[in-house]
């Protein structure tokens, strides 16, 4: 019987084999997308216990808690940390075959070298007691754990009213932490705190008292983000429509009716949201960013989750709408006037793969390899099947040596590992793909292919990016 989660995991050929083992496994890491708390990272965070530092937040895991039949005092509740992780070790060996149970071992095996050693019941108490004693070590630290996994640049998901001072903190050290704007309180106008954001907004800029000075104010933001070393933006986009875009005189009303409080129509929503990602995308583009949009969500679809913890509670799923049409026109509109961001598209329906990578290949341009992304399988896809599916796609509609490779999109500082399961399944595809013949045998455009999706594709957008 093969163990698990062996040195060869995922490496069933030869040459995957030598792909990971002497090219990807040592490779930095650009972790282009996550949401690691800024806060924390500049001031070097410790922690206290395993429990804290692996449960808290962790969306993923909570899910899988929920599943396994743990109540929810501890999962989110007053349980002590204690509680809460010896109910994650009861839930492990349910666990099994879903990313979260590999993610889990790798983080437990890599950091607090506990390999072999299989999370349940009946090794919780000795799970505890070592990790904990490793914590007062000097690498268990927030800047310790992201340099022993070798990431050189860390893109944070930042709202446009952060003043980013933990960011210039860090400027200068020897990891890149860089904002990445994410503007979408902004754009959601049919939302409850619109209004209340809106004001927030202009007591940092200026007097927003039409759809114009609304932008203005959002790029003050921006230019403030693009001073700390802002690469890329973010758009979590709930409603992708095709509206137009209307004349100012609409934008204005809708953008007073929802200050007031009132509720904005369908059609106001549709044409804030358009006209907003259309200025953005173009002042995107004028300064060299990198748009992201992350598609296809149902937030908070469980309103007991939400109203008992918040969002970000485990309580999203995928939206199945179409996408093919909308994200045509939104891309169609910043293409034909030469002003089309580079673009990162992640949707979570793994239906549309194909659209997403067509689309990509639509709005190519010559000017950069891979311009519009059809970015890593994303959330509820980020297992194997998943990223094996995306990638093949990518492969056979597109160009796949032009990835951007893989990212954390976690919050959790223990996460890194997730690089490793994407390289080892990348070296193996590969690897099968050479051995079978759909490959040509030159080892030396392997290990190229295998370098540039790792590692330099991320690296010329993101660290390298003018």
């Amino acid at each position: 019987m093969t163990a698990f989660l062996n040195s060869d995991f995922l490496l069933d050929t030869a040459t995957a084999r030598h792909l990971f083992h002497e090219i990807a496994s040592d490779l930095p890491i650009v972790d282009y997308h996550n949401h690691l708390p800024p806060a924390e990272i500049a001031a070097d965070r410790k922690w206290d216990n395993i429990g804290e530092m692996w449960l808290a937040f962790d969306h993923y895991k909570w899910r899988v808690m929920r599943w396994a039949g743990v109540d929810e005092t501890r999962v989110s509740g007053d349980a002590s940390w204690r509680q809460k992780f010896d109910a994650f070790a009861e839930a492990m060996p349910r666990a099994v075959l879903n990313p979260v149970h590999h993610w889990s071992h790798l983080e437990l095996w890599r950091y607090f070298d506990l390999t072999g050693t299989v999370l349940s019941s009946a090794t919780a108490d000795h799970v505890w007691h070592a990790t904990n004693a490793r914590l007062s070590e000097p690498g268990f630290t927030a800047q310790g754990l992201l340099r022993r996994m070798k990431v050189e640049l860390v893109g944070t998901t930042d709202d446009p009213l952060d003043d980013l001072t933990h960011h210039a903190a860090m400027k200068g050290a020897d990891i890149t932490v860089v904002p990445t704007f994410r503007p979408d309180k902004s754009v959601q106008i049919e939302a409850s705190g619109f209004a209340g954001y809106i004001e927030r907004l202009e007591a940092l800029t200026h007097p927003i008292r039409s759809f114009e000075d609304l932008v203005a104010a959002l790029l003050l933001r921006l230019d403030h983000f693009v001073a700390h070393g802002c690469r890329a933006a973010d758009h979590g986009i709930n409603h992708l429509d095709a509206g137009d875009i209307p004349g100012a005189a609409a934008l204005d009303a809708a953008l007073r009716t929802a200050r007031a409080g009132q509720p904005v129509t369908p059609e106001q929503a549709s044409g804030h949201r358009a006209a907003l990602f259309d200025a953005l995308g173009r002042a995107y583009a004028a300064r060299g960013l990198v748009m992201q949009c992350h598609m296809n969500v149902v937030r908070n679809g469980s309103t007991r989750l939400l109203q008992a913890i918040g969002p970000d509670a485990g309580g999203d799923s995928l939206r199945d709408t179409d996408m093919a049409g909308p994200l045509n026109v939104l891309l169609d509109r910043l293409d034909r006037d030469g002003q089309l961001p580079r673009m990162v598209l992640y949707g979570l329906d793994p239906a549309r793969n194909p659209v997403l990578v067509a689309t990509a290949g639509t709005f190519q341009d010559g000017s950069v390899p891979g311009k519009i992304q059809a970015g890593s399988a994303w959330w509820f896809n980020d297992t194997l099947d998943g990223m094996e599916s995306q990638m093949r796609t990518l492969a056979q509609v597109g160009l796949l040596s032009t990835f951007l490779g893989m990212l954390t999109d976690s919050r959790s500082f223990l996460s890194f590992p997730r690089h490793e399961y994407f390289r080892r399944l990348l070296c193996g595809m590969i690897g099968r793909w050479s051995e079978t013949g759909h490959l040509p045998d030159d080892a030396e455009a392997l290990e190229q292919l295998v370098r540039r999706i790792c590692y330099e594709n991320a690296k010329a957008w993101f660290i390298d990016p003018r």
